[in-house]
């Protein structure tokens, strides 16, 4: 088995070291972050950082990079209080992942793909049409972490849609359906398999049967 100890990661080449780190903690949502800045130009990038909060209420955060450079995602967040997250499926994966390249803010990640916006229900910002899990987020509040000078953004689900198949009678999103893709790092893409559901697990009783 391979390994690293902090001076080793620190002298790795700069490529290969962000490759190794963001992979060692393993599959990552993919998800399409939709935004709209005032002047009515539209954003759509992509985010592997997305995670579950709470339930009650229901709580979704992300985490930004350093706002050094311009973050037009955040800045429309910012700007507008709303945003959407949307999926990743198989169909759009190659297109789903261009828009992490770095365009201007006049530019909208739309209009160089084939991924297509769609709004709904009076929601300001765009869901990527034909996602099968698509979920209208308002902005709640933010923590810088100091660490390293990323921010973690949290928001509140105020609208969700989910594809027909896709929720099981408990209320479970049956994700492999859909074929939804996870991310392995910063540029593999996987699309996981259901294989198992285990129930509510309780603690075993530590003393024998009389």
């Amino acid at each position: 088995m391979m390994y690293f100890d902090e001076n080793d990661i620190q002298k790795l080449d700069h490529i290969f070291r962000i490759n190794l780190i963001n992979s060692c903690s393993g599959y990552k949502s993919a998800n399409l972050i939709g935004s709209i800045s005032h002047e009515g130009i539209e954003n759509v990038a992509v985010f592997s950082s997305v995670t579950h909060l709470g339930s009650q209420p229901a709580l979704l955060g992300f985490f930004l990079r350093p706002t050094t450079v311009i973050r037009n995602t955040y800045e429309n967040i910012r700007s507008t209080g709303y945003y959407t997250l949307n999926h990743i499926h198989e169909t759009i994966i190659k297109e789903a992942h261009h828009t992490s390249a770095k365009y201007e803010a006049s530019v909208s990640e739309f209009d160089v793909t084939t991924l297509r916006p769609e709004y709904k229900n009076g929601f300001e910002a765009p869901f990527v049409e034909k996602a099968p899990i698509q979920i209208a987020m308002k902005y709640v509040e933010e923590y810088p972490i100091k660490a390293n000078n990323t921010i973690l953004v949290v928001g509140k689900i105020i609208g969700l849609y989910v594809n027909d198949t896709l929720v099981e009678d408990d209320g479970f999103i049956n994700l492999s359906k859909a074929k939804v893709a996870a991310i392995n790092g910063l540029d593999g893409y996987v699309i996981p398999k259901n294989k198992v559901r285990f129930g509510y697990q309780r603690p075993k009783s530590l003393t024998s049967p009389a």
